[in-house]
């Protein structure tokens, strides 16, 4: 990955918006470096970036004012984004510019939970019951009326960040100030009632990219979920088959078409999350990007669907082409130390890697501290991805790669609840 080769300067010129790290999304801007020119908005200096790009704009990327003043001498021809924090203020820009993308309306519908969860009840599809709060009082209340245990969470954050487990009011009271408190840097919306308390869905977890066109769904691929174990919801990793059967599911079908018409996208790419229930597939979330922690590099393994060019197309106003899969199946893996660590030190012995690794790569410093969840999400300290023919032999592939990759800590760890 990651070898620039700039178009033409005849190229359609595309403002990209925060391309967010090398490490999974690398692949993203090497994509659409190929066929289209790009400037870049971001917040810092260009680093990585540099050889994918024309130009380079400093500017506060979550101020979709300030983007638009500085997009008007750039004469872009559309604008990029797929960071979550950011695709807002990116869809703001676009409309004030007069150039296609997905709708401000939509994208704070998917945005903002509670909005998502209004919008897919009025509409009758399947998902959690959730109830806005702003109180433990009214915490209490919705977990007793939804019944335990329940799901907790900010109404807007990314990335499972401050998502909690509570089995009983002792917990939630628990838990409760915590994730109430919890923010990030990145995300400025501040709500009135900031906590959502939801109803647990029980069954395996699943995310779906999905192409939509005229407002028709079409589902290009699915990621099969491995999580932490509760009260956390962190994403260990990922599997993702070409010939997976929820592609051709009817119950699933009908569900992601009842959602994506009632958060109002009618043209994009979507990563949404589910869990399969008793009761049938349930949504989770909806978000208005492809899919993050390298799910989008999975997809273009396995099923030759290329996220990148798919979103630059689309920010064309274009419809996506889908590309040639090179594998039948590929599938990551983060490695997390089983108790909070300070690195001393990460290695991999590449001579020990077996056959049908893709990619082994350390991500995480000396002197990082892997810090698990609850307490953060900042616990990786390398990742692995395997292709093959079946989902079943991305696992034993990556069973056989851990061994070959090894945590020396630098100080003494110190335990931590899981």
């Amino acid at each position: 990955m990651l070898s620039a080769s700039l178009p033409s300067s005849s190229a359609p010129l595309l403002v990209l918006i925060s391309p967010m790290d090398r490490e999974t999304r690398g692949h993203l801007l090497e994509s659409v470096a190929r066929e289209y020119r790009i400037w870049l908005f971001s917040d810092r200096a260009a680093d990585w970036e540099s050889p994918f790009i024309t130009g380079h704009t400093l500017v506060d990327t979550l101020d979709a004012e300030a983007m638009t003043r500085a997009a008007l001498p750039v004469g872009a021809d559309a604008i990029l984004c797929w960071d979550e924090t950011r695709i807002l203020p990116a869809a703001r820009v676009a409309r004030a510019l007069g150039l296609p993308g997905l709708s401000p309306e939509a994208v704070l519908t998917c945005r903002d939970k509670h909005l998502t969860r209004l919008a897919v009840a009025e509409a009758g599809g399947p998902q959690a019951r959730s109830t806005a709060v702003s109180t433990l009082d009214e915490a209490y209340a919705a977990a007793a009326t939804t019944g335990y245990p329940v799901v907790v969470k900010p109404r807007a954050l990314v990335g499972s960040t401050g998502t909690r487990m509570a089995r009983t009011p002792d917990e939630l009271a628990a838990i409760f100030p915590e994730i109430r408190g919890t923010t990030m840097t990145e995300v400025r919306e501040r709500f009135e009632q900031p906590v959502l308390v939801e109803e647990y869905l029980d069954g395996p977890e699943i995310s779906v990219d999905s192409l939509i066109w005229d407002g028709e769904v079409t589902p290009l691929f699915v990621a099969r979920k491995e999580l932490s174990p509760p009260p956390s919801f962190e994403e260990v990793g990922h599997g993702v088959a070409a010939a997976d059967p929820l592609l051709a599911d009817a119950a699933l079908l009908r569900a992601l078409t009842t959602v994506h018409a009632a958060v109002g996208i009618t043209h994009g790419w979507t990563h949404s999350e589910w869990r399969l229930t008793a009761r049938g597939p349930a949504l989770v979330e909806v978000n208005a990007r492809s899919g993050g922690d390298f799910i989008s590099y999975l997809g273009l393994l396995a099923t030759g669907w290329d996220a990148g060019d798919a979103a630059a197309r689309l920010a064309l106003g274009q419809r996506p082409r889908p590309g040639t899969a090179r594998h039948g199946a590929a599938a990551v893996r983060f490695l997390y130390p089983e108790v909070e660590t300070v690195v001393g030190r990460v290695t991999i012995d590449r001579d020990r890697l077996p056959a049908g690794i893709d990619i082994a790569r350390v991500v995480a410093r000396p002197g990082h501290v892997l810090e698990l969840p609850p307490a953060s999400h900042t616990g990786r300290y390398a990742m692995l991805v395997a292709t093959a023919g079946t989902a079943d032999a991305c696992r034993r592939i990556l069973d056989a790669a851990e061994r070959a990759v090894h945590l020396q800590p630098a100080a003494a760890p110190v335990a931590v609840p899981r």
